[in-house]
């Protein structure tokens, strides 16, 4: 019997193990942290084997395939091991599309895919398919494949999980942008990233799409590049001969063999040029899938936009009050920066992964009045900011940080949490990180 260890006990881990036990493997699964309650019983229940707090080689060396949590880098000692024995190390993903003939729509991007992969999802789902949302949202899709049975996915893809796929393929596949971001997983070389990010296209025929920013001035880079076989989708908010979707007249245009789209960009839901973006990948896919026109605007209209991503908080003496927590890269703090049109009292701070700050230098000298440094340490913010911006507190914990806020904002300013770092050095995600700011200002 194949023997399949599972590297990794969270939603993609526990996931994975259900469909390997499913599928008549040996499965253990192993855990160097500790293993959540939930993914326990979920395990548990299914008489799958599993440690945490350790890797015992001994159980991991002697498997046939390897999946990994997306989470571990391939620079861990017990995946270097796996890859001296060449025992193969995979995604969950990789592992799920194996046993599902479901159509897959695959988003992947620096900024926006969260934004973008839940209003294709809800478009899709509004629309009546059978769809399930997977990936970096919503289960792990080892599990839906598992238990459920769906027509589409929706998978939202880092470029972690790009990077253990080899024979997955997306039928239509999205590149929204690509900006530096965890080149510290990336050996410091954007190039490497790169790639990671143009997996998505990997094993695509002249049958599937490609939808992509053709803005993008990496992207274009790359297409010269590379031999790409899907048809191609692209999007940019100027109009020029090859572009399926762009704005005419304050109308979002959608415009294919298929489907002629307009809608007033007004109309639409969510604000701001990068969300228009968005929009228009969401609204290529469903014009590829033949979703009936007045279905796609009514999702547009009525879509609600994503948790931490410039969520509006609360208003309180005149200061409105925004968490954009899930900007972890800097290139998600400048769209947020431009996106605002009042003085900023901007909360920066958190696990650097290499971050290059000079993207949003002039923003900064232009919009924010005080900076706040909310990190375990803050000497590369102080380093590059000092003497750029008058003022500037540091704090290490969200209650002093919404407190020193709050002191500091002047009435009509904005206060923003956009942190551009990972969370992990305070709180134990981005989503911690906006709750906590979240309860903190309304508790002001």
């Amino acid at each position: 019997m194949k023997r399949i260890v599972i590297l990794g006990a969270g939603e993609s881990g526990a996931g994975a193990a259900v469909l390997a036990k499913k599928q008549g493997f040996e499965v253990f699964v192993s855990d160097f942290g500790e293993i959540k309650d939930k993914y326990k019983k979920m395990l548990d229940d299914r008489q799958i084997s599993w440690e945490e707090k350790q890797h015992t080689e001994s159980l991991i060396l002697n498997a046939d395939e390897v999946i990994k949590s997306p989470g571990i880098p391939d620079k861990a000692p017990i995946v270097r091991a796996l890859t001296e024995k060449g025992i193969p190390v995979i995604s969950e993903i990789e592992f799920a599309g194996r046993y599902t003939d479901a159509k897959m729509i695959c988003i992947t991007g620096s900024n926006g895919k969260t934004t973008t992969t839940m209003l294709t999802y809800q478009t899709l789902k509004d629309a009546g398919l059978n769809v399930g949302l997977a990936g970096n949202v919503g289960d792990s899709l080892a599990l839906q494949v598992a238990e459920k049975n769906f027509d589409y996915y929706v998978v939202e893809l880092s470029s972690f999980q790009l990077d253990g796929m080899t024979e997955f393929k997306a039928d239509i596949a999205i590149l929204i942008n690509i900006t530096p971001d965890h080149l510290d997983r990336y050996d410091n070389e954007f190039q490497n990233y790169i790639d990671s990010k143009f997996r998505i296209v990997q094993n695509q025929t002249e049958k599937d799409a490609f939808i992509f920013w053709s803005g993008d001035p990496i992207i274009q880079k790359e297409l010269k590049k590379r031999n790409i076989h899907s048809q191609f989708y692209p999007f940019a908010i100027e109009r020029n001969e090859k572009t399926k979707a762009f704005v005419e007249n304050n109308q979002l245009v959608i415009n294919t063999l298929n489907t002629n789209f307009t809608m007033p960009i007004s109309e639409i839901s969510i604000k701001g040029r990068h969300n228009t973006l968005n929009s228009m990948a969401a609204g290529l896919t469903a014009t590829i899938l033949n979703i009936r026109k007045e279905n796609i605007r009514q999702s547009f209209h009525d879509f609600k936009g994503v948790e931490h991503r410039l969520e509006y908080v609360a208003t309180v003496k005149d200061v409105k009050y925004i968490n954009d927590s899930k900007a972890t890269n800097v290139n998600s703090c400048w769209y947020a920066l431009q996106s605002i049109q009042t003085p900023i009292v901007l909360i920066l701070g958190g696990k650097d992964k290499g971050n290059d700050y000079s993207e949003i230098e002039e923003l900064v000298k232009e919009k924010v009045s005080t900076l706040i440094f909310l990190g375990a340490d803050n000497s590369k913010l102080h380093k590059f900011f000092d003497g750029k911006v008058e003022n500037i507190i540091d704090v290490n914990s969200m209650e002093s940080c919404v407190k020193e806020a709050y002191k500091v904002a002047k009435p009509g300013e904005t206060v923003l949490l956009s942190p551009c770092c990972a969370s992990f050095d305070l709180f134990t995600d981005y989503e911690d990180r906006g709750k906590q700011f979240k309860k903190f200002v309304k508790e002001l």
